[in-house]
């Protein structure tokens, strides 16, 4: 009889033992995920919620069996809305765990510099993972960069992240601004600027450009850009064809070669370095820029000098066949 008790005793305690450690190890041991899988976290998601959809997707195997692990075993913090990687066999513990403090998923959108606010739209409505409807943005209202977004996340949202911080850089370069500058405020600095994007790509050229265009806003002298031709008949996407004599005379509000001044609007989203260059505008006498051929420009203090440098690029015109 004693050896039976001493049985039963030992039976028992490994019973009991085990009934200890079979929820740590439901909790702690492998899942039943066999690849990695993507998971969304929906805004204002509970456990009881999240465990349902774990065991649809066969991240667990049984969203009751979580949800009271979860509640005894795990940590009290809140779970955050987003998409998350879940590795193959991942335990509850784990799990919960990543939805808790781990980072979720990080997608981009590049606006790159120089894209009007059709383009921005357009790309956002491009976007699958994006949701919702988005309205184009007004000219001038979005900074050009790279913007992170979340699987589901509104069309709306990411662009209102585009225009604060459009307001928010340009806020900083306007108290940084120099005396040099022509422009009176933020907004004529946006629109300067979006001038100066549109007239060149070569980053070293933006400040002598924008030192172009300043003094021939304190000279009273027509801008005479092209890209402020082209904006009210494409919206900033390129015309494809050489300009009409009858749209350089268009009084539209844009046209810099039928008034003096700025233009009514921004005609395209500026980068930062455009802003920059327009606040702080390199020291020049010239008031005249012409293509060079090599995708750059040639600066003239006179006229008589820009008029060579304008001979000198339509012979190169003509020699490629573009004249």
């Amino acid at each position: 009889m004693r050896s039976e008790l001493r049985i039963a005793v030992v039976v028992l305690a490994v019973v009991t033992m085990l009934a200890i450690a079979m929820p740590f190890w439901k909790w702690r041991g492998p899942g039943p995920l066999k690849a990695p899988i993507h998971f969304v976290v929906p805004q204002g998601a509970t456990i009881a919620s999240v465990a349902r959809k774990l065991e649809d997707a066969g991240a667990v195997r049984s969203g009751v069996w979580f949800r009271r692990l979860a509640m005894r075993l795990g940590s009290r913090d809140h779970i955050k809305a987003g998409e998350f990687v879940i590795p193959a066999q991942a335990s509850p513990a784990t799990i919960l765990d990543l939805f808790q403090h781990g980072r979720p998923v990080q997608r981009i959108i590049v606006v790159p510099e120089g894209a009007p606010a059709l383009v921005v739209a357009d790309k956002l409505r491009a976007e699958p993972l994006l949701t919702g409807a988005v309205t184009i943005p007004a000219e001038g209202s979005v900074l050009p960069d790279g913007y992170s977004f979340e699987r589901g996340e509104t069309r709306a949202a990411v662009l209102a992240r585009m225009q604060e911080a459009m307001t928010r850089t340009l806020a900083s370069l306007w108290r940084a601004r120099k005396p040099t500058a022509v422009v009176t405020s933020p907004q004529q600095a946006v629109i300067l600027a979006s001038v100066v994007e549109k007239e060149t790509g070569v980053a070293a050229e933006r400040g002598t450009i924008a030192g172009v265009y300043s003094n021939r806003l304190r000279a009273g002298m027509l801008l005479q850009a092209d890209p402020t031709v082209i904006y009210p008949i494409t919206k900033g996407l390129p015309l494809g064809r050489r300009i009409r004599e009858s749209e350089l005379k268009a009084d539209n509000g844009y046209n810099t070669y039928a008034r003096a001044g700025l233009p009514i609007g921004a005609i395209t989203n500026p980068g930062r370095a455009s802003i920059a260059a327009v606040l702080n505008p390199a020291p020049t006498q010239a008031l005249y820029f012409v293509a060079d051929g090599k995708g750059g420009h040639v600066f003239a203090n006179t006229l008589a000098e820009h008029s060579a440098n304008k001979a000198r690029w339509f012979a190169i015109r003509r020699a490629r066949g573009e004249m």
